[in-house]
C-alpha cells in the first residue's frame, strides 16, 4: 500500500473528476506549485497509484439505452468453470463490467445493450449457452443518481 498525504489525495480526487485537467489548474486547486505538482502527479503515475487515464463516455449517445447489472451463479465451483466464463465475458461487447464476488452468486456484470431486445439476445444467446452458467438475475437501471466510473 501506497502511502498517501492530504495533498496527495486532492491531486487523485481532481484527477479522478477530470484527467485532463492542466497542471497549472491542478496546482491551483491543490495548492501547490506547478513544478511541485507536475513532480507529485509523475511520483503517483510511476508508484502505480494512477493507472492511466481515460475518456468517460455517455453509453445513449452510441445507441446503449439499455443498462443493466446482472447476477450469475455457476453451477461448479471449478477455477476451469470460472476461468471459462471469464473468457466468455471478456468477448461479449455488451459485458463492461465482471466482477467475481462473494456471497450466493459468483459474478456480477454491468451490461449496456441498445434495447429490451438486444439484451434478450445476450441473456439467451450469450449467457444462456455457457454450459457453466446456473443461475441469473437482472436488475434493470432505471435512473443513475451518482455514478462515478470513469
Amino acid at each position: 500500500m501506497t502511502k498517501i498525504d492530504d495533498i496527495g489525495r486532492k491531486i487523485l480526487y481532481e484527477l479522478s473528476r477530470d484527467g485532463r485537467i492542466s497542471n497549472l489548474d491542478l496546482a491551483d486547486r491543490v495548492g501547490l506549485s506547478p513544478s511541485a505538482c507536475l513532480r507529485r502527479v509523475q511520483e503517483l503515475e510511476r508508484s502505480g497509484l494512477i493507472t492511466g487515464y481515460r475518456a468517460t463516455i455517455d453509453p445513449a449517445k452510441l445507441g446503449l439505452n439499455f443498462l443493466a447489472y446482472v447476477t450469475v451463479g455457476l453451477s461448479t465451483h471449478t477455477k476451469k468453470a470460472q476461468s471459462d466464463f471469464e473468457s466468455a465475458m471478456s468477448l461479449a461487447p455488451e459485458v463492461r463490467e465482471c466482477h467475481n464476488v462473494t456471497g450466493a452468486i459468483e459474478y456480477l456484470l454491468r451490461i449496456e445493450t441498445a434495447d429490451l431486445a438486444s439484451y434478450k439476445h445476450f441473456h439467451t444467446e450469450v449467457l444462456g449457452v455457457l454450459p457453466q452458467v446456473h443461475s441469473i438475475s437482472t436488475y434493470v437501471v432505471m435512473d443513475s443518481t451518482k455514478d462515478e466510473r470513469a
